[in-house]
């Protein structure tokens, strides 16, 4: 009987979607088609990495009040498997407020701030000096927030960010 006509259009869309999307990624040779060289020994650029970094949460900003850390957290993307986290912050003083970073177990406690079932994994003094150090270790997605004054700092602050560590390419 053929093919009806919204099975072409929804091809048409995925193929035409399909190549805007090799297209967009100018770094990879030929045309723009995701050229893959099997069999030979190209590298592939967006695959390699030179081992772990360290990151300091929010760059010069640091662990503070009014800072878009899911934005941050974006912009620096992709981390990887043994990557660090450095949350820096001040200790608490009567110029500065106090901070602290929580790991919350699931997105729907990210999403609602909800702190209930999250764990302390810095309180309000460890981020000085050099600050707190979390080394991603697993294969899953991390939700950080600041716990303060009972998720306000998370809610009306935007301290919270989440990231999901990457499996390091080796050749």
């Amino acid at each position: 009987m053929g093919f009806p006509f919204a099975h072409r259009v929804l091809v048409l869309v995925l193929a035409a979607s399909m190549l805007g999307v090799s297209l967009a990624n100018k770094d990879w040779p030929g045309f723009g088609f995701n050229y893959t060289a099997w069999g030979s020994h190209h590298r592939h650029p967006h695959n390699h990495t030179n081992g772990p970094k360290k990151f300091i949460v929010g760059g010069s900003e640091k662990w503070r009040f009014g800072f878009n850390y899911t934005d941050w957290s974006l912009k620096n993307a992709p981390f990887y498997y043994n990557d660090t986290l450095v949350f820096k912050y001040d200790p608490p003083s009567n110029t500065t407020f106090p901070h602290s970073v929580y790991l919350l177990p699931n997105l729907r406690s990210f999403l609602n701030c909800d702190l209930r079932r999250s764990k302390m994994i810095a309180n309000q003094t460890q981020g000085s000096g050099n600050g707190f150090e979390f080394v991603l270790k697993k294969r899953k997605p991390y939700y950080f927030a600041c716990g303060e004054r009972n998720g306000f700092h998370c809610n009306n602050g935007l301290m919270k960010f989440a990231v999901v560590p990457l499996r390091r390419w080796r050749y």
